[in-house]
């Protein structure tokens, strides 16, 4: 429920009371580095997914999974907010298209302590659609704007957004594909938005699932490039397909950051490698084990919160990818996470597999 007194400027949403009676200072923004962040993937990059992550690289910016504004605004916010404080630095992606509940959400987020706040304008999903949020907004570039400016106004941690270079169909059948970019971009920044997150494929909002609009659209990095050119006072961040050292390094002569999806989950020692490669090359690569260890300790924590095991361990299947019995080590994973009287030892129970090797 949401309840305003106009007297107060008292929003309560849930168990979490958001005080807009503080007008917002806004400070110059603390520098994120942008280098190396990972993206928002649902089902992917929730609280647990992010400890794990982070064990592996201490500067990797980290995103959330998406949260819908209208989940935070009249749900749990206080459970969909939680996170460790080991996390940062983190930022919350909202989905919506409500100005006035994108502001409180986001309040709600930098009362929770999250570096940024970013907007989802790239998500192709019919579902998402269906909410009109997602890469459907990259249609209304007005209405994007009005909600930046009221999240800005809300927050003094930085307004983000992530988006796609198109969506297909067009709004106005005919428009030049480039042209609707750039107008999006111009629009949303006059609005006070200083940072995109571009996904370099277009988005195709009928036809494909998800999973094949991250694959089947063909991927146009000369088109961020050219946003980059065209507004060199904005900071681009680049996304889509990128999944070496050698690739973030190249790209990262263009962009003032590149972005790891899928790579960064499927293969997560990537992130300890770009991060000795790309920020520090005195930095000492953790051992596997090590992280494994360490996670081990977070995860009896968490199951002591009450927290699912198997919500924990999925985590760290692709810890070992590319090395000898990595299918062993996460079929062993699967199944004895399911297992009732499981507990975090069998992570340390299951480093004999690939110890083995």
């Amino acid at each position: 429920m949401i309840s305003n007194s106009a007297s107060s400027k008292e929003v309560v949403t849930g168990p979490i009371r958001v005080n807009f009676d503080t007008p917002r200072i806004r400070f110059p923004m603390k520098d994120l580095d942008r280098r190396v962040s990972i993206a928002p993937m649902m089902d992917y990059t929730d609280r647990h997914c992010r400890y794990f992550l982070r064990l592996l690289s201490p500067s990797a910016l980290l995103y959330t999974e998406m949260i819908t504004s209208a989940a935070l605004v009249r749900g749990d916010g206080a459970r969909l907010l939680a996170f460790d404080s080991a996390e940062h630095p983190v930022a919350l992606q909202l989905g919506g298209s409500d100005p006035r509940e994108l502001a409180i959400a986001a309040r709600m987020g930098e009362q929770a302590g999250y570096d940024e706040i970013n907007l989802n304008c790239g998500c192709p999903s019919d579902r998402v659609q269906s909410g009109r949020f997602g890469a459907c907004l990259m249609g209304e570039p007005a209405l994007v704007a009005e909600c930046v400016t009221a999240m800005r106004a809300a927050v003094s941690i930085p307004v983000t957004i992530k988006c796609r270079i198109g969506i297909e169909p067009m709004p106005q059948p005919g428009t030049d594909e480039y042209e609707f970019l750039r107008q999006f971009i111009s629009t949303v920044a006059a609005a006070g938005c200083d940072v995109f997150l571009v996904h370099a494929r277009q988005a195709i909002l009928k036809g494909l699932s998800p999973k094949e609009n991250r694959e089947v659209p063909p991927l146009k990095y000369h088109v961020v490039s050219r946003l980059r050119a065209e507004f060199p006072a904005l900071t681009f961040v680049l996304n889509g397909g990128i999944r070496s050292v050698e690739e973030v390094a190249a790209h990262l002569q263009v962009f003032d950051g590149v972005m790891i999806g899928r790579e960064a989950y499927q293969n997560p020692y990537l992130l300890a490698q770009l991060h000795q490669a790309i920020c520090d090359a005195n930095w000492p690569l953790p051992a596997r084990e090590q992280v494994i260890e360490q996670y081990a300790s977070y995860v009896r924590a968490r199951l002591a919160e009450g927290h699912r095991l198997r919500s924990m361990v999925k985590h760290v299947q692709g810890l070992y990818a590319g090395m000898p019995r990595v299918r062993s080590w996460r079929r062993y994973l699967s199944e004895q996470s399911a297992q009732p009287a499981a507990n975090a030892d069998l992570l340390i129970d299951a480093l004999r597999i690939v110890q083995a090797a």
